[in-house]
C-alpha cells in the first residue's frame, strides 16, 4: 500500500471539487473587534474585517470577561491539572455550572471542553441509561449531535428537517413502551431557520419522549436573559435536556447540558467523553461565567446584533441577492458553486480586506455552498457599508446570476 498516494488522492479530490479548505492566520486585535491582523504565507501582514466569526456579541473583549480571567490565572494558574473527577474541578467549574443552572432555570449543568463534546458524550450515553432507548433526531442536526446518536448503540430515527407530520409517523410506529428521545436545534446554523420547539414539546408530551434542544447558536442572544430560544418562547421548563456553548456569544471556550439534577449526576457518572478529559483551565472557566453573568443583564448588545443582521440582511436583498433569511442572525447568501464560493471569498479577504470563510459541502448540500455572514454589534456602519458595496462589485464581475439563484 502506497499510503502517502493515498493521501495526495484525498486531497486532490477536494481541490478538484472546489472545497479544499484554507485556514488563514489572523491575529485578533483586543479592543478592536471586528479588526483583525492577516498575516500571509510571506510574511506579510495585511489589516482585514472579521465578518465570520461566533464571537458574535464581541464578548471576547469585554472587560469584565478579561477582568475574571486575568484574576484566575493569577490565582491558580495555567492549567486545571486533570479531570473533573482527579482534582481538576475547581471553584471557577462549580460557579460556571451554577450560573448555567440558573440561566436555564434547571437544577443542574454540566460544563464540557466544547459543545461538540458535550452533544456527542451525552447524545452516546443516554441509551446506557435508558435501556431500549430511541432517539427521533432531526436529518439536519449537527454533526456532533449525529456523531453521538450513531455510535450510542441504541435505535434511531432521523425525521426530515422540522417536519412534524414525519416525525409523529415516526413516533406512532415504535412500541409506545419504549423510551424515547426527540433530539433537534433552536437555531439550525446553515440557514438561520428555527426548529418548532412547542409543537416537538407537544409530540413528546402525547407520546411520552424526552426531548433535547441544541441551543448553540442562540444562548446569550435570545431571551430575556439570553437563555436562548426556549426562553424567548416561555418553554424552557418543557425542555429535559438543553445544550449550549461558551464559544460562541459568551466569548470564550466550552460547552454544557443543562437538565435535572439527576440528569447531569448520571451523564457525569457515565460518559467517557466527560470522564477522561481534562477539565477547562479556571480561567475560561471563570472567563465564561463572567460572561454569562453579564449577559443575564445587558439586554442592548442582544437588540444590538438583531438590528444589525435586519440592516445587513436588507441591504443585500436591496441588492437583489440571494440572501436565506428566516428571522434569525445568521446571513447566508447562496452562491451554489464551490469554485465561486472560494473565489468569492478569495476577492473580498485579497481585494477589500473582508474576511468570509466559504461554506461548502459536507457541511452544506452540493448546489447550496454559501458565504454565511455573521454581523455583531461591534461592527459598525463604515464595515457594513464596506462589505455591501464590495459584494454588490464582486457579484457582478463574476456574473452570477442574482435573479435565477434566487429563485
Amino acid at each position: 500500500m502506497d499510503y502517502s498516494a493515498k493521501l495526495d488522492e484525498a486531497l486532490n479530490k477536494l481541490h478538484e471539487e472546489g472545497r479544499y479548505r484554507t485556514f488563514i492566520d489572523i491575529e485578533r486585535k483586543q479592543g478592536q473587534f471586528p479588526h483583525a491582523t492577516w498575516r500571509k504565507p510571506d510574511g506579510s501582514e495585511t489589516p482585514i474585517t472579521v465578518w465570520c466569526g461566533n464571537d458574535y456579541l464581541g464578548m471576547g473583549q469585554h472587560p469584565a470577561v478579561m477582568a475574571a480571567m486575568h484574576e484566575a490565572i493569577e490565582a491558580t494558574g495555567a492549567g486545571s491539572g486533570g479531570t473533573r473527577n482527579i482534582s481538576g474541578t475547581t471553584v471557577y467549574h462549580k460557579r460556571l455550572e451554577a450560573e448555567l443552572a440558573d440561566l436555564h432555570g434547571k437544577e443542574a449543568a454540566l460544563v464540557f471542553t466544547s459543545a461538540y463534546i458535550a452533544n456527542d458524550a451525552t447524545l452516546s450515553t443516554l441509551p446506557k441509561l435508558f435501556p431500549g432507548l430511541i432517539i427521533y433526531s432531526d436529518a439536519l442536526n449537527h454533526a456532533s449531535m449525529i456523531e453521538g446518536v450513531r455510535r450510542n448503540g441504541g435505535a434511531k430515527r432521523i425525521f426530515k428537517h422540522n417536519d412534524l407530520a414525519d416525525l409523529r409517523a415516526k413516533l406512532e410506529a415504535d412500541d409506545p413502551a419504549a423510551p424515547k428521545l426527540i433530539a433537534f436545534e433552536s437555531i439550525y446554523s446553515m440557514d438561520g431557520d428555527f426548529g418548532p420547539i412547542k409543537e416537538i414539546c407537544d409530540l413528546a408530551d402525547e407520546f411520552g419522549a424526552m426531548t433535547y434542544i441544541d441551543e448553540v447558536h442562540a444562548v446569550g442572544m435570545y431571551g430575556p436573559r439570553g437563555a436562548g430560544v426556549a426562553e424567548q418562547q416561555g418553554l424552557m421548563n418543557r425542555i429535559d435536556i438543553i445544550n449550549g456553548t461558551l464559544a460562541k456569544a459568551y466569548g470564550v471556550m466550552g460547552g454544557y447540558i443543562a437538565a435535572s439534577d439527576k440528569m447531569c449526576d448520571a451523564i457525569r457518572s457515565y460518559a467517557p467523553g466527560f470522564i477522561f478529559t481534562t477539565s477547562l483551565p479556571p480561567a475560561i472557566a471563570a472567563g465564561a461565567a463572567a460572561s454569562v453573568a453579564h449577559l443575564k443583564q445587558d439586554q442592548s448588545l442582544r437588540e444590538k446584533h438583531q438590528e444589525q443582521a435586519a440592516k445587513l440582511k436588507l441591504r443585500l436583498k436591496g441588492m437583489g441577492l440571494p440572501i436565506i433569511d428566516h428571522g434569525s442572525h445568521i446571513v447566508p447568501v447562496i452562491v451554489g458553486d464551490p469554485v465561486h464560493t472560494k473565489a468569492l471569498s478569495d476577492m473580498l479577504l485579497e481585494s477589500f480586506g473582508i474576511y468570509v470563510q466559504p461554506i461548502n459541502f459536507p457541511t452544506v448540500p452540493r448546489g447550496t455552498e454559501r458565504l454565511r455572514f455573521t454581523p455583531s454589534p461591534v461592527h459598525g456602519p463604515r464595515e457594513m457599508d464596506k462589505l455591501v458595496n464590495a459584494m454588490d462589485e464582486l457579484w457582478a464581475h463574476c456574473a452570477l446570476n442574482r435573479a435565477e439563484l434566487a429563485g
